[in-house]
């Protein structure tokens, strides 16, 4: 055993125990005999089938699973994806799942109080201008009006310059659209947008538009924050998924808070943390449904989507359409193509894997088929 390990465990066996009961050698040998033993219980034998072994266990339950879309989560009704519809999501690495959602954990100080937890809900759920005042289209004088409600920014803790000053730009920013200009009366707290043609109602009314819809306040990828006490604690879940953005807030624990957006993950946080991501969504899809899989199982579909330091897709055609046997290929859809384009390009089989051996009858290189007997021949006369 390694001398860091050792430590590591003596430091923690220490802390285990009542003050005054030291660790002695003899129940650390003993201690260390059965992490070994237990060690050596759970490892897989040689040439043991574990992919094969792998894929019976989660894809035979699998099908069991209902075809049920959607959860609702909370009081408000979240939407969640779960069920064999969740699973396939995973294993086709989806770049985005179809009802993203986050469940944000806040720090000491934000967790225990409601009002707390609801001022980090409102910096994260994104607020059209329209919730913060009212908005009219002038046809007379072509330009549309906001008036805005100071009652409602200082409920959401926002100051009206800051909206004043932010709706503009986010407009020209994110929405791509320029044709305006724009005049700004804090005092009064009123915002005058006209359109550059003075002639086109169509310009106008657009603008209405993205002007109603322009995100002043949150986070613009999520659409809603519900905050729900659990385990004496307040949770943030939201519809949408911006996990960059959300760790900025003030008050978010970032070591717990989680997305249900894998590619989003490692994109931001690794490789390392979308394999846990993938082995936690797709435990968690199959619990949900009450279906119990051995976890050594899910970890190892998860090791082999992530070991290129991307996360692939397990497909119908191997990782990623990946599979280099032409006979493993062809055993799924369109068999005929599979077998021409491998004959115009001239590819050869090696017969390494099962499908291909299955299917030319040949013994699979797996368990007492991967034992191969050599018989050397020696010559009576040079022995005499």
């Amino acid at each position: 055993m390694p001398v860091s390990t050792t430590t590591e465990l003596t430091k923690i066996l220490t802390s285990k125990f009542d003050e005054g009961h030291d660790v002695t050698d003899d129940l650390f040998e003993e201690i260390v005999a059965r992490i070994n033993a237990e060690y050596d219980r759970t490892r897989v034998q040689p040439c043991e089938a574990v992919g094969i072994n792998a894929a019976h266990s989660i894809g035979e339950p699998g099908t069991q699973m209902t075809m049920r879309t959607f959860h609702y989560a909370g009081v408000a009704e979240i939407n969640v994806t779960l069920g064999l519809p969740r699973l396939i999501e995973i294993m086709d690495a989806r770049k985005e799942p179809s009802t993203p959602t986050m469940t944000i954990f806040l720090e000491k100080g934000y967790r225990e109080d409601r009002d707390k937890a609801r001022e980090v809900s409102w910096k994260i759920e994104a607020a059209p201008l329209h919730e913060f005042g009212d908005i009219e289209t002038d046809i007379a004088d072509m330009c549309v009006i906001v008036q805005i409600n100071r009652e409602v920014c200082k409920k959401r803790k926002i100051a009206v310059s800051e909206i004043l000053e932010r709706a503009p730009q986010k407009i020209k920013d994110k929405r791509h659209y320029r044709d305006f200009e724009v005049v700004v009366d804090e005092k009064e707290g009123i915002l005058r947008f006209l359109p550059k043609n003075e002639e086109s109602y169509q310009n106008l009314f657009q603008l209405a538009e993205h002007v109603r819809q322009v995100i002043v306040q949150g986070i613009d990828d999520i659409r809603r924050v519900v905050v729900r006490k659990e385990n004496d604690e307040y949770i943030l879940h939201t519809e949408g998924s911006n996990l960059k953005d959300v760790f900025e807030i003030e008050g978010v624990d970032c070591t717990r808070t989680r997305t249900n957006n894998i590619a989003e993950i490692a994109n931001t946080l690794g490789i390392e943390a979308a394999r846990s991501a993938i082995i936690y969504e797709a435990f968690s899809t199959l619990k949900e449904q009450g279906i119990s899989v051995d976890l050594r199982h899910i970890m190892l579909v998860a090791d082999i989507m992530c070991m290129d330091g991307e996360v692939k897709q397990i497909g119908r055609h191997g990782i990623a359409g990946e599979k280099e046997s032409v006979l493993s290929r062809a055993s799924f859809e369109v068999t005929v193509n599979h077998l021409l384009d491998a004959a115009v390009a001239h590819e050869f089989d090696e017969l390494s894997g099962v499908t291909e051996n299955v299917i030319v009858g040949q013994p699979i290189l797996l368990g007492t088929g991967d034992v191969k007997l050599m018989v050397r021949r020696v010559n009576p006369m040079k022995s005499a």
